[in-house]
């Protein structure tokens, strides 16, 4: 999916894990919705931001009175995936006039909140992200499941299995690592894919082009 509007409702109901192949920042003005995504879960409202970089998935679950989000350009900075701001009114005053302003003025604001739950499938997601190489199967029994609840579980959570959460996570990391030099073989590697076949395979599912390409663009290397 592309970049979405600059103001946008969301309706009570869940919306399913998409993703966007450019970044953005989405503000909460009015309501609430829980966000399950690759950057973890969090329940947000009025005054929290929520950081999406380019080619990250997500999908939202939102309560009856639905909610209502003000979508702005990545600012310079780089910033937390979660965060609060307190002049909710002059960003958003700011952003009718002029949005690449009114995300420079979110960044200088920005409050890092806290984490999120603590619940096994939070806490599977972020080792994930991290890229976290331990066997399923040991989460399983370290939380108390069978690797067949684990894996229906988490699904049920992220809208995604762990297995792809993660390969996705290395993906993603791989893409952000390619400006940096050395072979993609290594890139693969150091990544955790069998090879680098596995690897481009990956990325292009992802984002539609092999990490060669993304390499060779010029002047845009990797996405933001």
């Amino acid at each position: 999916m592309s970049h979405p509007p600059a103001r946008q409702t969301i309706d009570p109901g869940a919306l399913p894990r998409h993703r966007h192949a450019d970044g953005y920042v989405a503000i909460v003005i009015a309501g609430a919705y829980e966000e399950a995504g690759d950057a973890g879960r969090r329940r947000v409202e009025a005054g929290d931001v929520v950081i999406h970089r380019a080619f990250e998935a997500h999908l939202n679950r939102t309560p009856n009175a639905g909610a209502q989000v003000l979508n702005l350009p990545l600012p310079a900075a780089r910033l937390a995936a979660f965060g609060r701001i307190d002049d909710l009114d002059g960003v958003v005053r700011t952003a009718a006039k002029d949005p690449r302003a009114a995300s420079e003025a979110l960044a200088s604001g920005f409050q890092v909140t806290g984490p999120g739950g603590a619940d096994w499938p939070d806490l599977l997601a972020a080792a994930l992200a991290r890229g976290d190489a331990a066997p399923l199967g040991g989460w399983a029994a370290a939380f108390g499941l069978s690797p067949e609840h684990l894996s229906r579980g988490f699904g049920k959570v992220f809208g995604v299995s762990p297995q792809r959460f993660r390969l996705e996570a290395r993906a993603r990391a791989a893409l952000a690592d390619l400006p940096g030099g050395g072979t993609l073989a290594d890139l693969a590697a150091a990544h955790g894919f069998a090879d680098q076949a596995h690897m481009t395979r990956t990325v292009r599912a992802l984002t539609g082009r092999p990490p060669g390409a993304w390499r060779a663009s010029n002047p845009f290397k990797t996405p933001a």
